[in-house]
């Protein structure tokens, strides 16, 4: 038997490692992760993407704000020579119907008290005031304040009801608002003067004109009764003063029910000349409200074009310069 010789097993090649990378070699991460920009960086780029503006653009803008500012004086003086007298009209002609329902009611104000015992809500119509020589006829309201004498002439709340015994204050604006007591300085000693009420018609004949310094009237005597009518005096819109007309009631008085309100309880903006401190908060709310606006319009300008920003911007600039020239009416003084 022939024994072949095998040739020796050849053993497989073990695979070649492959090389470690050390960590000197490693890339380093600062390299791998993307680059963050720098915060001088970001700064530059905001800047460069806002709005620019030259010297011109500046020129401009400031020509914009004092343009913006005309028009707010200028709606200032729309409100008071148009408007206010419209807003007046009105007002006196929703409170002659109350006053006519009232009245038909049998409900009307008698008093400082209602029917059921409870203080008379201020602008509440009391009645209705009629000077033939002036062709005056007004409703007037309870309470004097700024605010309610924008509807019409206001009964001062701790005196008595015209046509009842003892003193009786109306006051009246001079020339805003209708003017209603703009003329009652043209009256002369004995000229008539009317007043109906919830009670019936009362009938006063002038008697004196009272400015500061002006010695006060006699008191008045048991049985007798008084209306004073008080606005201001001087050049309308630029007053000097008050005005104070006194006339004695002539016909018979009415009765006069006992009163709950004294001097001392009647609030500092209820006072001849005097101005509604509470709505000063108003008033700054809406100037910066107004600049507020004017900021904007001055961005859309430039962001989006003249035509588009004027469009979106006037309405608004009108809406809140008609509420900041309301408030501005209420801090001024109540008989203007």
């Amino acid at each position: 038997m022939t024994i072949t010789e095998q040739p020796p097993a050849v053993l497989a090649a073990s695979p070649t490692p492959e090389p470690v990378a050390s960590h000197a070699d490693a890339p380093s991460a600062r390299y791998d992760a993307p680059r963050q920009a720098e915060p001088r960086e970001r700064r530059a780029a905001l800047t460069a993407a806002m709005p620019q503006f030259d010297g011109e653009d500046r020129t401009r803008i400031l020509g914009f704000v004092l343009q913006t500012l005309g028009l707010l004086l200028l709606s200032v003086v729309v409100q008071v020579l148009l408007f206010s007298p419209l807003q007046h009209h009105r007002a006196q002609h929703i409170a002659y119907n109350d006053l006519r329902y009232a009245l038909a009611n049998g409900t009307s104000p008698v008093g400082q008290l209602t029917t059921s015992d409870r203080l008379i809500t201020p602008g509440t119509p009391i009645g209705v005031i009629h000077i033939p020589k002036l062709g005056l006829d007004e409703v007037f309201l309870s309470g004097t304040t700024s605010d309610i004498l924008q509807s019409g002439p206001g009964h001062r709340r701790d005196t008595v009801l015209p046509g009842q015994l003892g003193a009786s204050v109306v006051m009246g604006r001079q020339a805003t608002f209708g003017g209603p007591f703009r003329k009652i300085g043209t009256l002369a000693i004995g000229d008539e003067i009317t007043v109906t009420t919830g009670q019936g018609t009362a009938i006063y004949t002038i008697a004196g004109f009272r400015r500061a310094g002006d010695p006060l009237p006699a008191s008045l005597g048991a049985g007798r009764g008084r209306l004073t009518l008080v606005t201001a005096s001087g050049t309308p819109y630029l007053p000097t003063g008050v005005l104070r007309v006194d006339a004695d009631l002539t016909s018979e008085a009415f009765p006069t029910p006992r009163s709950v309100i004294s001097t001392a309880e009647l609030s500092d903006d209820e006072q001849a000349f005097a101005s509604d401190q509470a709505a000063w908060p108003w008033v700054i709310i809406w100037l910066a409200v107004w600049a507020g606006v004017v900021a904007v319009v001055i961005w859309l300008r430039n962001w989006w074009g003249r035509a588009q920003a004027y469009l979106v911007g006037a309405p608004v600039f009108v809406l809140i310069s008609y509420l900041l020239t309301q408030s501005l009416f209420a801090v001024l003084p109540n008989l203007i």
